[in-house]
């Protein structure tokens, strides 16, 4: 596992002195070891990992940290700053269904991936605090279980458990433990760092290209946009997505979309339409489509060719809305912000730069790609829409889950 300082981090000193305070506040201890994950940014592959497609995601620099102290009664204790304490056993490590959608799902998740693929276990308090924004599409979920894993593997298993199987273990909590089926993407990227590219084909072994890609140093900044939507009662369309995808696999004799081709769907697409319906067809051709796109943004990196990149991000940006359909929900169409985000966004870049809806979607976020000489007003055109601190300025941090140097 990699020791970073709190200068490397991108982070302040006083930041974690007051996490420092926070945590003799609340346990009454010391704590001995600092750890820190980032969220995550989608770059190209929405809704393809599922389906075990292609992505090209980023860590950024916003992160949740840790105070931690281990212990040796058998419990866990977690006590996130805004949320009460959560006490996990280690001799009980089952599913518990009324923690469904919960920390403690999570944690508890993290624990039983690790024993059940044989790496230890053992007690700790930790305090942990996010920068990361809730239900921006930045995976704060995600980046909270890589930090739990990368607490077990720096305390019980000499930092030696790797970045990809943290990912899995905790891709794993998230969909049996907290009960939302989400891709490995998100935990990937955190537990990764940098810019990557990965490639899902085989979800056990993955194959993850470091592409080494300095926006800053081309002259574009990336700008995440909170459209302040409600994330309440979204996970059935969250759900419906890969459940569709897969529908169309099953119809055409496969398990995933991924051992199909868009040359197979349209040449199956009356039945297809008639056995999974219109949406189920349109996101498997997103799928295929998607998954062409990620190849054509990774060579345009290579080449630091950033019209082509600009390209591959409008057509994907658009795919997700014409043909995935995850811009906003079925059943409230008056609620709309990601489309408002994303007319404000091509008003706002007038044909330069480029915009697409970002992560899950149904609410919550757009992202852009935006030239030096429009950010200042491409933030306080989007501010005056969504309100003051709904545009965030990003940068890529190139490193995963870690240890900080106290």
């Amino acid at each position: 596992m990699k020791k970073v300082t709190v200068p490397q981090l991108g982070g302040s000193v006083e930041r974690f002195e007051e996490l420092k305070k926070m945590y003799r506040g609340h346990f009454g201890g010391e704590p001995t070891r600092f750890f820190s994950a980032p969220g995550r940014t989608e770059v190209c592959g929405n809704h393809t990992d599922h389906n075990r497609g292609r992505v090209m995601a980023a860590a950024v620099d916003l992160d949740v940290i840790a105070a931690v102290e281990p212990t040796d009664d058998g419990v866990v204790a977690v006590k996130s700053e805004g949320y009460p304490e959560d006490r996990i056993n280690l001799n009980e490590l089952s599913v518990h269904e009324d923690e469904k959608n919960s920390s403690a799902a999570l944690i508890r998740g993290v624990l039983a991936g690790f024993k059940e693929r044989g790496y230890k276990i053992g007690g700790f308090r930790a305090y942990t605090r996010s920068n990361v924004l809730k239900g921006s599409g930045l995976s704060s979920s995600a980046a909270f279980e890589v930090l739990v894993g990368t607490v077990l593997s720096g305390l019980y298993n000499g930092g030696e458990v790797s970045a990809p199987m943290i990912a899995k273990i905790a891709q794993y909590a998230e969909n049996v433990y907290f009960g939302k089926p989400s891709g490995l993407m998100d935990q990937m990227a955190s537990s990764v760092g940098g810019f990557t590219e990965i490639d899902f084909k085989d979800p056990e072994n993955p194959v993850i290209n470091a592409v080494s890609f300095d926006l800053k140093a081309i002259g574009y900044r990336l700008v995440i946009v909170d459209t302040k939507g409600n994330h309440a009662d979204l996970t059935p369309d969250y759900a419906a997505i890969p459940a569709e995808m897969k529908a169309v696999a099953k119809e055409l004799g496969k398990e995933y979309l991924r051992e199909t081709d868009k040359r197979e769907i349209l040449e199956n697409i009356g039945r297809l339409r008639a056995s999974c319906g219109d949406r189920a067809v349109l996101r498997a051709l997103h799928f295929a489509d998607e998954n062409e796109r990620v190849e054509e943004l990774a060579k345009a990196v290579k080449a630091g060719d950033m019209g082509a990149f600009l390209n591959v991000i409008r057509r994907s940006g658009e795919s997700s809305y014409k043909y995935l359909q995850n811009v906003y929900a079925n059943q409230s169409p008056a609620e709309q912000g990601v489309s408002v985000a994303l007319y404000t966004a091509s008003e706002l870049l007038c044909g330069k730069g480029a915009s697409r809806v970002h992560g899950g979607g149904f609410a919550g976020t757009i992202q852009a790609f935006v030239p030096d000489e429009k950010v200042e007003s491409f933030v306080a055109g989007m501010e005056g829409v969504f309100g003051k601190g709904s545009a965030y300025i990003l940068d890529i941090r190139p490193f995963g889950g870690v240890e900080v140097e106290a």
